[in-house]
């Protein structure tokens, strides 16, 4: 199954409704990145204003952490309604007790890594999530370049993923997805899309998100 998770990162902040209205019939995830200016050299949203978000929003929401204290907010999203809370290997102390707190709260929890974390570092942790995400641009600002180079971390990922049978665990990329480098990470076996620019800086958002939908079902 192929997701698209339009990101709000590249939206229009003033106008949040609308900017999700145009998106909200034909994507499968509202991606919402929350940026504390400390992991990350980027502030984006409170805590306050997220909850709102995910309060109102008509899409299940992708709750993306990339904040210092990951332990103790993935913990507190994870009581919102939010359909997943992803935290980053690098901001936990204790991403088990973190991971399996988030899925208490019976909400999927997800783990993430940046460019520089290899892969093999969350293979210990693969009963305990429910998605994966590689980020495929250093996490902190949209309409970024793609990095292909993280592809082998995908295709390791996936192979993890295949071979435990009867597994629901979403492998997700996120940075730099477009209509001309989505084809690439799906080959490489991602199946859940972060696409932010691509879409918000599109003439059409909704025709963007089944544009690349279209493209990353055309893949075998």
């Amino acid at each position: 199954m192929i997701r698209i998770a339009p990101s709000i990162l590249n939206a229009n902040f003033d106008d949040l409704p609308s900017e999700i209205a145009k998106i909200s019939a034909v994507s499968d995830l509202l991606h919402l990145d929350v940026m504390d200016n400390i992991f990350v050299p980027n502030l984006t949203f409170s805590q306050k204003e997220a909850m709102e978000i995910i309060t109102q929003s008509p899409l299940p929401v992708d709750v993306h952490l990339m904040v210092a204290d990951g332990d103790v907010q993935g913990v507190e999203y994870a009581k919102s309604l939010a359909h997943s809370v992803t935290v980053h290997l690098e901001s936990c102390i204790d991403p088990l007790a973190t991971l399996r707190e988030i899925r208490s709260h019976r909400t999927r929890a997800g783990l993430a890594i940046k460019p520089n974390t290899a892969i093999d570092q969350i293979k210990e942790f693969i009963d305990e999530v429910d998605m994966i995400l590689i980020m495929t641009v250093e996490p902190g600002f949209g309409g970024q370049t793609f990095m292909a180079e993280m592809m082998p971390k995908v295709e390791t990922a996936r192979k993890w993923l295949r071979e435990r049978t009867g597994s629901d665990i979403w492998l997700e990329v996120d940075g730099g997805i477009s209509e001309k480098t989505i084809a690439i990470a799906r080959k490489a076996g991602a199946d859940t899309f972060v696409a932010g620019s691509a879409v918000f800086g599109s003439e059409d958002p909704a025709e963007m998100v089944e544009h690349l939908r279209f493209l990353a079902q055309s893949i075998n």
